[in-house]
């Protein structure tokens, strides 16, 4: 489920689950370790990355429908350990994100570095509230830091997706580039970054990067259970189960 590929000290992690990278406890738990391990195992920045058309679909909620509550918190539990790894990298970490992003797709690029998307009708954005879901505030935080308050207010509201064009100019994502060239780009980004003084750069990213580190910390068991419990709502499971419906067709 997932790919590792060495550009020297820039190592990519690819998203490999076919066919649109839907996220799974197993899935994620690969990546979170993916993400730990490359440090280690001599990566000085990552490339987080996906599918040509779809980066990642989000998490994978027939799967979750599928699941008893014992199992269902630590499968949300597991998106918020991958998202805490990749927020709390100490090397630098672009997503490289050449298609669609949705939902959960776009908390694992917010907890990047950088985003570089492909150019076209592809979108990306936390559209929870269109299948009845409520995105939890260390997630919306996410999504505050990089567009503002009232932008991410009525973003989050709505539920929107957004094409390409219109998350570059609002900031969502950093810039757009042909879909061939995402890669490219990603590496050559990284590159100019490491080419600067480390020692200064990390710590300097270790310190604008605190309020993000801090606030997937801060969601803990007890906003976990809250979360469970609305996805059992009737409104929710309506919605929930009017997309496993679409998703089927």
């Amino acid at each position: 489920m997932i790919e590792l590929h060495r550009h020297g000290p820039i190592h990519e992690i690819r998203l490999a689950r076919p066919p649109v990278n839907a996220l799974t406890p197993e899935l994620l738990a690969a990546l979170r370790t993916a993400v730990q391990a490359a440090p280690a195992d001599g990566a000085r920045a990552i490339i987080l990355t996906g599918g040509s058309k779809v980066f990642s679909g989000g998490m994978d909620v027939p799967h979750l429908m599928g699941l008893d509550r014992a199992a269902l918190g630590p499968g949300w539990a597991s998106l918020f350990s991958a998202a805490r790894a990749i927020a709390s990298c100490p090397v630098p970490v672009v997503a490289a994100i050449g298609g669609h992003s949705p939902a959960g797709g776009c908390v694992l690029a917010l907890c990047c570095d950088y985003r570089i998307m492909a150019r076209g009708p592809f979108r990306i954005g936390l559209n929870e509230v269109q299948v009845g879901l409520v995105a939890p505030d260390a997630i919306q935080h996410l999504m505050r830091r990089v567009v503002g308050p009232y932008r991410a207010e009525r973003l989050l509201v709505s539920g929107a997706l957004v094409e390409s064009e219109m998350a570059q100019a609002i900031g969502l994502v950093d810039e757009l580039t042909d879909a061939e060239h995402v890669l490219v780009r990603a590496r050559h980004w990284l590159e100019e970054l490491l080419a600067l003084p480390s020692a200064a750069m990390l710590a300097t990213r270790r310190i604008a990067r605190a309020d993000l580190v801090a606030a997937l910390e801060g969601f803990d068991d007890r906003q976990l259970d809250g979360f469970i419990d609305a996805w059992y709502a009737p409104d929710t499971q309506a919605a929930l189960q009017a997309l496993v419906v679409r998703l089927k067709k």
